[in-house]
């Protein structure tokens, strides 16, 4: 495990990139986000967009027209543009995601780099990121350890200004509380990432009625997150 500083993704990819610079003749770097210098944002962004072709087949076969709407965490924000991607061309599709809004945003207490953030450059990524006046890179907060980090990938950054995709927050509860709802209701068990972007289309459902169609990418199964999402909604570690 990563043992500097606040022990986050940041830290885990500094460690990461220090190994690989060290160790160049035996060592490659493989990134599972749609983070870092080119080629990389390019290489995860194509190797995920199976995710949107699936979905983009499915949602034709059993409904017969393209969703409202696509939701999706972001963190790095891999998965969501695994799932944007086949679908950019189809203007009739919005898109949202749902960054990590922690305990509410303010310094320090999110990773939501849309809600406060600005242009900067970190780990050889040209993007949206949380830093402070002198551009150091600001402490950040999730619940949710893969939405943990203080900047967006890149490409993520330009939809944004592009205005082709829309980005939102959830905070820990309200992540919690999706977490529980889905896991009751639907018998599946979402990662506490997946959780964020449950927790925006719950937002955003009421607003398009019984009509509206919406594809929530869940990017993982929550067993690892149980034993932490049960202590932060009741305050203890129930399994003891």
């Amino acid at each position: 495990g990563v043992t500097a500083g606040q022990r986050t993704l940041k830290e885990a990819v500094n460690e990461a990139m220090r190994d690989w610079v060290t160790n160049v003749r035996s060592t490659h770097y493989i990134l599972g986000s749609a983070l870092g210098s080119h080629p990389y944002p390019m290489m995860v962004r194509d190797f995920h967009r199976v995710i949107g072709e699936e979905a983009r087949k499915q949602i034709l076969e059993r409904e017969e027209r393209l969703p409202d709407y696509l939701v999706a965490c972001v963190g790095g924000g891999s998965n969501a543009m695994g799932l944007f991607h086949p679908f950019l061309a189809d203007e009739s599709v919005k898109m949202l995601g749902v960054e990590a809004g922690g305990r509410g945003i303010s310094r320090g207490e999110h990773a939501a780099r849309f809600q406060g953030g600005k242009l900067g450059v970190l780990q050889g990524t040209k993007t949206w990121l949380l830093s402070d006046d002198d551009g150091q890179i600001e402490l950040t907060h999730s619940v949710s350890a893969g939405l943990d980090y203080a900047a967006v990938g890149p490409e993520h950054a330009n939809l944004k200004d592009v205005g082709r995709a829309e980005y939102t927050f959830a905070t820990d509860d309200e992540a919690l509380k999706a977490f529980q709802e889905v896991s009751t209701v639907e018998g599946i068990i979402p990662a506490l990432e997946t959780a964020h972007g449950l927790a925006g289309v719950r937002k955003l459902a009421p607003k398009l009625g019984k009509e509206g169609l919406i594809i929530c990418n869940c990017s993982g199964r929550g067993d690892k997150d149980v034993a932490q999402a049960a202590k932060a909604i009741f305050g203890e570690d129930v399994f003891g």
